[in-house]
């Protein structure tokens, strides 16, 4: 056997996984081979939706499940040995790995990421493979784990049996939270991506924390019903008779499963305490409120609870006289992990004053660069009222008969102060233009509105528009707000990928944040969204994927400009703070400092209208004397209309860019094939044509969108040659027709030239793929040919019918090579 013969899997096999066992390490329970640990993105292009390569590593070791500390990049023999190092160290930082190896079944090179070593990397001989223990005494060091710690940090993740593991950053995530409550830190703060877990994390951080006995009273609070229901009967489910419900009505709700269960309750109807649970899952506005006779959580001891998570923290934790902070000071004492999607709270607030420097954090971007989150496509739409703006004619009248103010309406005062039906009745036209030409109407569909008023209109609007659907069912289009209680009972409903209704539903704020709309594809945005945290939340309730509905990307729909948030630096950038206390100052800022923005800027005493106001009240704005606030002004007659509409993609860096499927493919090949001459000996060179096209599409850029939008008649050779070289391109008909031309078959025998010809039949009809293997020959026309034995016999054995079948491709390309 000569090793440098031997395939990468064979140098896995032969000599690093014997090396590994030898140094101690349990083949089952601690060494994993070929670990994905991204999904790979999801690239859209108009109609092309595909998925990167998903990134793998060759093995990462785990002192136990799910606490991972080394990885060993491998490569085969005719590599040196160190030659994964770099590809090994890229991965191990994603996964917060410290210990990196590379072999190619000779030794190892061992690259130390702590920095406690004085040698960085070392060469190691096969037989010196550090034993776990090692490994796991280095990495203690490291982390400045004492013994009562590290009994924490090894205990053991939840696992149900179904084979359900966590993402690799809700491990991360995961392990710094245990870790540094571990450590004693007592003010946790995670920053995770909508769509990316946040509850699933928080189990598994409150279970092993209660399953070590460090924490044994919890409390998860939430801001939304359907949040703490859902919660109880799917991810907090293992905790079964241990966990009650702060709340006093009785509720019957299905699993995730189907199956259905009834939530227990700690609170009798005198809204008495049971305190026999341990684990307490709360509605904050259920425990508190303006008056005093409302703050129940006051009915426990400030000491009887170890733990408090508090799922969505952004919503004002951080504000003196928020409902948050209020429950959190009672039990200052307690533990406190906030989780959240956005860290930066509105100019004038910021949660990180409370808990301080994320722990972890793992942003939207990297979400959708990994795969686990859905890439969106926007289209901004432009409208002639918003854009020039409204001044009415001297003598306009309202529908009330009243004179309308003469002044310049824009687009912040549509549909708040003045409403133009017009308008509205455009909006709900063109979301129902674009739900029709996506050929799919039941889309999932959420349409922001200004307030509550605004969105009945829209519901009325788009009924109108979607008469036929609507006569079939009523739900089709409902208004889903905090007052319509006919609508929040179809909320269940509208977020559940098994019901069909509703289908379009409009909203103010309501569906901003929290709720799980895994099957969302279309967000309108028919409001002016100031607050960067609202913004994100909204987005949110799109990033889902959810592949049994083959949802991999959501469109948002943008009539006010909101998406301006996407050039935004703080849009997904690192969490940024807006007040830092000195040493000795309040950790909230000062009612009368005045506030600034990033760049230093003073900014309004109060908020702008354009800003929303997440929690607190809003400072009251004094009506001049002898005025009286009017309510909205109706102005029918003005009419509105589309003057622009562009639709924009996300790149390979995440900028949203307009750019056409053919000038994305184009530079994408370019980026392939440096020139034409790099392209043709690449396509003369390789035997299986197909193998190129494989490779396009394993990179993002399958050319049957392109096919479909230039000529499906097209080879894909040509397609390339023209798209990426401007090469006047030939059909496959035309291609197959000049081989017959020049009569290249002669030399074979009757039976085989019939293969032949029908081969190149089948190629013009249908292309290259599948005619480079034997099994064609199974399949008619060729069945009437023969059988596949003698129509291979007719070339005198399978090579013959290879090389024939080459030199085919050879002729079909003569003129081109």
């Amino acid at each position: 056997m000569n090793k440098r013969d031997l395939s990468e899997r064979d140098i896995c096999t032969k000599f690093i996984t014997p090396a590994i066992k030898q140094a101690g390490w349990d083949e089952m329970l601690q060494i994993r081979e070929e670990v994905g640990f991204t999904k790979g993105r999801i690239i859209v292009r108009g109609k092309l939706v595909t998925r990167g390569k998903a990134k793998r590593a060759d093995y990462v070791l785990y002192y136990k499940p799910n606490l991972p500390i080394a990885l060993i990049e491998a490569k085969d023999n005719t590599h040196a040995v160190g030659d994964g190092i770099q590809q090994g160290l890229e991965y191990a930082e994603t996964l917060e790995i410290p210990f990196v190896f590379a072999s190619n079944g000779d030794g190892f090179v061992f690259h130390d990421r702590t920095g406690m070593d004085a040698v960085k990397e070392a060469n190691l001989a096969l037989n010196q493979f550090p034993s776990p223990a090692d490994l796991w005494a280095r990495y203690s060091v490291w982390k400045g784990l004492t013994v009562e710690a590290e009994q924490v940090v090894l205990q053991d993740y939840f696992d149900d049996g179904s084979g359900k593991t966590p993402r690799y950053y809700q491990v991360n995530a995961v392990n710094a939270a245990i870790q540094a409550i571990a450590k004693g830190q007592d003010r946790i703060l995670l920053v995770m991506a909508t769509g990316t877990g946040k509850t699933y994390t928080a189990f598994q951080i409150i279970w092993r924390l209660w399953k070590a006995g460090r924490k044994k009273r919890i409390l998860f609070l939430a801001d939304r019903n359907v949040l703490i229901d859902q919660t109880m009967v799917n991810d907090f489910r293992p905790f079964g008779s241990v966990m009650a419900k702060l709340s006093t009505q009785a509720k019957t709700i299905e699993r995730a499963d189907g199956s259905q269960a009834d939530l227990p309750l700690a609170l009798d109807r005198k809204r008495r305490i049971d305190p026999s649970y341990e684990v307490y899952l709360g509605l904050y506005q259920a425990i508190t409120g303006p008056e005093e006779r409302q703050k129940l959580f006051r009915e426990f001891s400030p000491g009887f609870f170890d733990l408090i998570v508090i799922d969505e923290c952004h919503r004002g934790s951080a504000a003196e006289d928020s409902a948050w902070r209020e429950i959190l000071e009672h039990f200052q004492a307690a533990t406190q992990v906030g989780l959240t999607a956005t860290p930066k709270e509105t100019k004038y607030v910021s949660n990180i004053d409370y808990f301080g420097q994320p722990v972890f954090s793992y942003s939207l971007k990297q979400g959708i660069r990994d795969g686990f989150l859905a890439p969106y496509k926007v289209i901004k739409v432009h409208i002639d009222r918003d854009v020039e703006g409204y001044r009415p004619a001297k003598g306009t009248l309202d529908r009330d008969g009243q004179e309308v103010e003469d002044r310049i309406y824009n687009q912040k005062d549509f549909d708040r102060v003045l409403v133009l039906d017009d308008r509205t009745i455009l909006v709900a036209k063109k979301v129902s233009e674009f739900l029709r030409e996506s050929g799919d109407r039941f889309q999932k569909t959420i349409i922001f509105c200004v307030d509550e008023e605004h969105a009945a209109r829209m519901r009325q609007a788009l009924v109108n528009e979607n008469k036929d659907l609507c006569d079939a069912n009523p739900r089709y289009v409902m208004r889903i707000t905090g007052s319509d209680t006919e609508g929040q009972a179809q909320l269940g409903n509208f977020i559940d990928p098994e019901s069909r209704y509703p289908v379009l539903v409009t909203t103010s704020r309501l569906l901003s944040t929290g709720v799980d709309a895994q099957t969302c594809r279309l967000i309108v945005l028919d409001r002016p969204v100031g607050s960067m945290t609202e913004f994100k939340q909204i987005v949110g309730r799109g990033t889902r994927v959810h592949e049994d509905t083959q949802k991999f990307y959501f469109t948002i729909m943008d009539f006010r400009g909101a998406t301006s948030h996407f050039a935004d630096p703080d849009f997904d950038g690192e969490p940024v703070q807006i007040y830092a206390p000195g040493q000795d100052d309040p950790i909230t800022p000062p009612d009368d400092t005045p506030a600034t923005d990033e760049e230093g800027h003073i900014l309004p005493p109060t908020p702008e209208p354009d800003e929303t106001v997440v929690d607190g009240e809003t400072p009251d704005i004094s009506i001049p004397p002898g005025d009286t606030k009017r309510e909205k002004v109706y102005v029918d007659g003005v009419g509105a209309s589309i003057i622009a509409e562009r639709v924009e993609y996300l790149d390979e860096d995440g900028k949203l860019v307009t750019e056409s499927l053919r000038d994305f493919t184009r530079k994408a090949l370019r980026q392939r094939f440096a020139s034409l001459d790099v392209f043709l000996r690449r396509w003369k060179g390789t035997e299986r044509k197909q193998a190129i096209i494989e490779e396009l599409a394993a990179e993002g850029l399958p050319l049957a969108a392109i096919a479909e939008e230039i000529g499906k008649g097209l080879d894909p050779f040509d397609l390339i040659c023209h798209i990426a070289f401007d090469r006047p391109p030939l059909t496959r008909q035309e291609r197959a027709e000049n081989v017959q031309k020049r009569d290249s078959f002669t030399k074979y025998g009757s039976q085989a030239r019939a293969v032949l010809k029908a081969l190149l039949a089948k190629y013009a009809d249908e292309g290259m793929a599948g005619l480079e293997n034997a099994e064609v020959l199974r399949i008619a026309p060729f069945t009437t040919l023969g059988t596949p034995v003698q129509l291979i016999r007719a070339f005198g054995g399978r090579p013959g019918f290879e090389l024939a079948v080459r030199e085919m491709q050879a002729a079909l390309y003569q003129e081109s090579a």
